[in-house]
């Protein structure tokens, strides 16, 4: 009995041994492969910015040719050391991401994401960056230009995401992807200013008023009441009425009239381009700014006589905010004021 368990014990263990010394054998053969491999020559794929490129396949070609790889082609695989290239690439400003691998054919594929500009940004001392959806902060390019929703009078010289003036960079972000994301908007809102109070103030592309916007909160919301007010009152009375269109509080839409020493010419025309951005932006999108809980200015049908019944301030009236005089409203729904 004893003999037995002995010849099955030294069975196993010469079993195992076999097995070993074959695993060891296929590792030696698979590393010295590895070792007289060769690069078979490269693929440089660059996904990210919506079509537009501001860096290119040269520009990454040359920065892994810093990084050491040299001439790629007929190199051995072993020599490369794709974790420094890679921490190389992503060094530039405009690289978000790499990852580099040797497919099974022997080629060197370079997986590059791009950076993708998501706003145009002026500083207060008139310096000029793009900004990404992590606001990291871009530079200019020499090369190309990409429309974006524009905005000014940033406070601080270098884009910032923590600490003072991290929560106006989160709404500037978020503003901007709203603009980008609604074709109307794209076209409507010409830039974005920024007070010395940190709100915004909109310039429109089409009529000479100003919106008063507030603060980046609840924004929703305020281009929601402002396209009800454009749709219902600016499209059938023209651009010349108002020197300010105020959507900070909320349910409210305040217009402060001006003069009419506007062009009639002038003022035809704005309504015509707006009604026709209007049903353009419909088209595409059939409730782009529908908002729940919602409901739009209480006249549909509107003349010179009705106006009064919406939130206006008459000529040489007080401003929009902190007015002392009571005024007609249209008021909608959650009366609270939004800073």
């Amino acid at each position: 009995m004893a003999v037995k368990i002995n010849i099955r014990r030294i069975f196993f263990i010469a079993l195992w041994c076999t097995v070993g010394a074959g695993v060891l054998v296929l590792l030696v053969a698979a590393i010295g492969y590895r070792n007289n491999k060769v690069c078979k020559g490269y693929r440089i794929d660059i996904a990210g910015g919506a079509g537009t490129l501001f860096i290119d396949k040269k520009q990454i070609l040359d920065l892994l040719t810093s990084a050491g790889a040299g001439k790629v082609q007929n190199k051995p695989t072993a020599t490369f050391d794709l974790r420094r290239m890679e921490a190389v690439l992503e060094k530039n400003v405009w690289i978000k991401d790499a990852q580099l691998f040797f497919d099974n054919n022997g080629i060197l594929r370079v997986n590059v994401t791009e950076r993708e500009p998501v706003a145009r940004v002026f500083t207060q001392e008139g310096n000029s960056f793009y900004i990404d959806s992590s606001g990291v902060q871009l530079p200019l390019s020499d090369k190309l230009t990409t429309r974006l929703p524009v905005f000014t009078g940033y406070p601080a010289p270098r884009i910032r995401i923590r600490g003072e003036d991290s929560l106006l960079t989160v709404q500037i972000r978020q503003l901007s992807a709203f603009i980008r994301s609604d074709s109307f908007w794209m076209a409507q809102i010409a830039q974005l200013d920024i007070t010395p109070e940190k709100n915004f103030e909109l310039v429109p592309t089409i009529g000479n008023h100003l919106i008063g916007f507030g603060d980046g909160s609840d924004y929703q919301a305020k281009f929601h009441r402002l396209f009800v007010f454009y749709k219902q009152v600016m499209s059938q009375t023209g651009f010349d009425k108002y020197s300010r269109v105020d959507v900070a509080y909320a349910g409210q839409v305040i217009g402060t009239r001006k003069g009419s020493e506007g062009s009639r010419q002038d003022s035809i025309q704005g309504m015509r381009n707006i009604r026709a951005m209007i049903h353009a932006a419909q088209q595409l999108q059939s409730d782009t700014i529908h908002q729940r809980d919602m409901r739009p200015l209480e006249r549909p049908v509107l003349t010179e006589q009705t106006l009064t019944n919406y939130d206006l301030i008459p000529a040489g009236g007080d401003s929009a905010r902190g007015a002392a005089q009571p005024r007609p409203r249209a008021i909608m729904p959650n009366n609270k004021p939004h800073k």
